[in-house]
């Protein structure tokens, strides 16, 4: 684990560090990968013309995906989730940036049961979105902070 000190980014990438993630990629068809994760977990990448989801689609699954869970750890423990949806939005763009989304948005409609749990759950969903907004979701504010992304050539480390 690297020290509070060591600035993350630049720390040795190795599966043994607490804070490192990844998530392979490999050429499954023409424009079409499969992403694996370190558990296993596999998903479909395309380029739109397929059911498979684009990597924009995935970026916006992310966010709804963290703001979600963050949600349901803190709001649903108080009570369960009666219904629950949510969609990730916004407008792909290219403009003397190149290619971005802009306008990104996370919409939840959810309600809770009646009664004192529902209550105490209502009652805290718009602090908790703010906390997921402000702190809590890890995908959310790497989009909102910002990081230099690199893409480098070379061997994959671990492999």
């Amino acid at each position: 684990m690297t020290s509070p000190t060591t600035d993350p980014a630049s720390a040795p990438r190795s599966p043994e560090d607490a804070s490192y993630r990844f998530v392979d990629l490999e050429k499954v068809g023409e424009h079409r990968f499969k992403a694996t994760n370190a558990r296993g977990g596999v998903l479909p990448v395309g380029h739109g013309e397929d059911p498979d989801f684009t990597p924009v689609e995935l970026l916006l699954a992310g966010l709804a995906g963290c703001g979600a869970l963050d949600l349901d750890f803190i709001a649903g423990k108080r009570a369960p989730f009666a219904t629950f949806a949510a969609r990730a939005d916004g407008h792909k763009v290219r403009d003397e940036q190149g290619n971005r989304m802009v306008g990104l948005t996370v919409t939840f409609d959810v309600t809770f049961p009646e009664g004192p749990e529902g209550d105490a759950a209502r009652a805290v969903l718009a602090p908790t979105l703010q906390r997921v907004q402000d702190r809590l979701c890890t995908v959310g504010r790497t989009v909102t902070v910002g990081d230099e992304v690199r893409y480098v050539e070379g061997p994959l480390s671990g492999s």
